[in-house]
């Protein structure tokens, strides 16, 4: 229930069973069967743990470190030292939070051992990618899925080629088409944007008690995510934001997370979220809640001075309030609807 409150998507054992042999087979020739261990870092009642990771060490008969803590990066650390795993799945802000751990400042942890790390549930920067394969020596790979598809959907190839803001192909018998968000009928070509559906075995069989939902979303065998995004010329899914997230200031279209991106490509952001505020003037306007790396300081003119150079001016925030910290789930995907209740630090610089 990132966008809302909670529902329960029914999923099958077969969901369970195709999501685990779509991924296992996606990862067969980067690991070794019955000896490679996954860590299991997130909470169990999370699909991205439960489906996306255990039944995938079910199947793929793969050994699994449970830690129950995803925030507890000592814990992982010690983990990591004591049984060598080779896979490690997390968030973005997760991996964020690794490099910035002090062991790993320092290079007193060796992550040598970790062949694939797999980051879902948000945007993955470059530079993120970049230096966590270089701790590691593996790989870091995108995948992007929704609980109502049972998790397996789209993931970057192992040893492929990897595109700066795609989430990668669809996984084995995983079909993705984009359409028009107006009639939700025409399907777009190669570039252009329109809301994402997904066709495979793994999809829900529906929400629990919300028929009137069920025939929103699932409609002819195809699961509506509410996603936009587009497809390139190659088949290589890109994510560009939540359709309801969307902000219109002067009736303008401004995606939340192409501004974050802009914002955390600063060389002092730790991390940022975006969500549109009732504006007298312009109906909506566009707001930044900015964590600073420890240490560091930035005036809210000078991150609009950054934003202004790779955005149009509409899409530049308007409001800049700087956090302790940004609203998130239970694995650290943020929370955009609870972005208004974050307090701010009261030392704030114009």
């Amino acid at each position: 229930g990132t966008t809302g409150q909670p529902k329960c998507a029914v999923s099958t054992h077969n969901s369970l069973v195709m999501t685990g042999m779509q991924f296992s087979e996606w990862f067969a020739k980067a690991l070794v069967r019955e000896k490679d261990i996954f860590i299991l870092n997130m909470p169990l009642f999370h699909a991205y743990a439960q489906v996306g990771v255990m039944a995938t060490g079910f199947v793929g008969r793969y050994p699994m470190a449970v830690l129950p803590n995803p925030r507890d990066i000592e814990d992982l650390l010690d983990t990591i030292k004591t049984l060598k795993p080779a896979l490690l799945p997390g968030v973005p802000t997760f991996f964020n939070s690794l490099l910035q751990h002090p062991k790993v400042l320092a290079k007193k942890n060796s992550l040598s051992c970790l062949k694939i790390c797999v980051s879902s549930a948000g945007p993955l920067t470059p530079r993120t990618r970049e230096r966590i394969e270089e701790l590691t020596g593996g790989r870091l790979i995108n995948a992007y899925s929704l609980t109502e598809a049972t998790v397996a959907s789209v993931i970057e190839p192992v040893f492929g080629p990897k595109k700066e803001g795609g989430t990668g192909i669809p996984a084995p018998d995983v079909e993705v088409r984009i359409l028009d968000d107006k009639d939700e009928k025409s399907e777009l070509p190669p570039g252009e944007v329109g809301e994402i559906v997904i066709r495979g075995p793994q999809l829900m069989k529906g929400y629990w008690g919300r028929p009137e939902e069920n025939s929103i979303v699932l409609r002819h065998g195809w699961l509506y995510t509410g996603d936009i995004g587009y497809l390139d010329k190659e088949g290589y899914l890109y994510v560009v934001d939540r359709k309801k997230d969307v902000i219109k200031p002067s009736g303008f279209q401004v995606w939340p997370s192409e501004v974050e991106k802009v914002i955390c490509r600063h060389p002092v952001v730790q991390e940022a979220g975006v969500a549109g505020v009732p504006d007298d003037y312009k109906g909506e306007a566009v707001k930044a809640w900015v964590v600073l790396k420890d240490g560091q300081q930035v005036t809210k003119g000078e991150l609009r001075a950054w934003c202004r150079r790779e955005l149009a001016a509409f899409k530049v925030p308007r409001e800049i309030v700087f956090a302790d910290e940004l609203p998130k789930s239970p694995i650290g995907k943020l929370l955009r609807r609870k972005l208004n209740e974050t307090d701010m630090v009261v030392t704030e610089k114009e």
